[in-house]
Parts: C-alpha cells; structure tokens; sequence
C-alpha cells in the first residue's frame, strides 16, 4: 500500500463514521494474535489528546492498523519526532496524517494566553508560531472560535510542514515518495475529516 492508499483507506473509515455505518474494525482475539508477532501499520497518525479524537474510532480501524502518537495540541517535539521516525523508518508506514480538531483546549488556552503554569505551558509556546501565522487571515475583527480554528488548521499546516523537512529520516522518506504527509482537520461534531493540505 502506498501513502495515496492508505490516504483513501483513512478517508473510506471516516465516511463509514460519520454514517454510523462502522464494519466493526478488527479488535478480536484473533487479530490480537497477529499483531503479536510485529506490527504493520498503514497510517502513522499525529493527533491531539483529547478524548474526543480517538484515531481508530473516527476512521474505522482496529488493532494494528494506525501508528498513534498523541500529544496535547498536537505539537510535535523531539519524543513526538522520534516517535514518527520509528513508524515511518523502520517500520514502513507510508503515510503520516497530521490531525487537528475543532474546539481544540489546548489552542483556545494559547489564543487566550492562559494556563501558562506548570508543564501546560511548553505545550503552548509551541502553539504560538500557529498564533502569529494566521493573524494574517484576519482582517477585522474575529471571535474566539473562528481564531481558534484558524489557528488549529495553521499548527496542523505547520507540523506537517515541519516534520517534511526533518531530517535526516523524514526528509529522505518525504523525497523520495515513500511517505505521504497531509494536513487534516477533524470536525468534533459532524465526524468529518478534511484535508487541508499536502505540504
């Protein structure tokens, strides 16, 4: 399976999601079984924490199938890199889906500029180049949702962007056509997933 495949394969899941018409991903003993003796999986997926985007739900896949990395905000620091190196270098994946959410806590505290303490806050300066490059979509003024989103969609733009062009793993990868990496947004109340974009 190339990265376009798998691409279509993703999608393929959402629409039977989003139409509670799911096939009943594999997640049985035997399957289980399987995926005991090595793992193959056709998507490496970069998402958020939040428990309302959990990848194998909302694109209809079972065990073995998604390679998940989840990070609140869906930042993506060296642990996350290494992470993604580790599916797409060694074990193959060909295709490595960068997933932003609406409503996503983690951009809404960074486009507030609030819950800075503790840990929480490395994850929100990470948000904050997504801040400043979608200033420029807006020409007055916005409410909150619609500056939350715009800044979701550029931090899933961004992270795509970025993981491109790191190397010496992904960049090779990228080049050479054996990873795909796309933009996606997942809409937390139709189902729906979009791509926006293939760096």
């Amino acid at each position: 399976m190339n990265g376009r495949q798998a691409l279509e394969r993703l999608l393929e899941g959402n629409r039977r999601f989003m139409a509670g018409e799911c096939v009943g991903a594999d997640r049985h003993a035997q399957r289980r079984a399987e995926t005991a003796r090595g793992q193959e999986p056709f998507a490496i997926i970069l998402g958020c924490s939040d428990s309302r985007v959990p990848p194998e739900a909302i694109f209809d896949c079972g065990i073995g199938d998604l390679f998940t990395v989840r990070v609140a905000g869906g930042v993506a620091g060296d642990q996350v890199l290494g992470s993604i190196e580790y599916a797409a270098g060694h074990l193959g994946t060909p295709l490595l889906l960068v997933l932003g959410h609406t409503d996503c806590g983690a951009v809404t505290a960074a486009v507030s500029g609030t819950g800075e303490e503790g840990h929480i806050g490395s994850v929100l300066r990470e948000l904050r180049g997504a801040i400043e490059a979608s200033e420029d979509s807006f020409t007055g003024e916005a409410d909150g949702d619609e500056r939350v989103l715009a800044v979701v969609k550029e931090n899933a733009l961004i992270i795509a962007r970025k993981l491109c062009a790191s190397e010496p793993i992904l960049k090779k990868l990228a080049d050479d056509g054996s990873l795909l990496v796309v933009a996606a947004l997942y809409d937390i109340r139709s189902g729906n997933v979009s791509i926006l974009d293939q760096p």
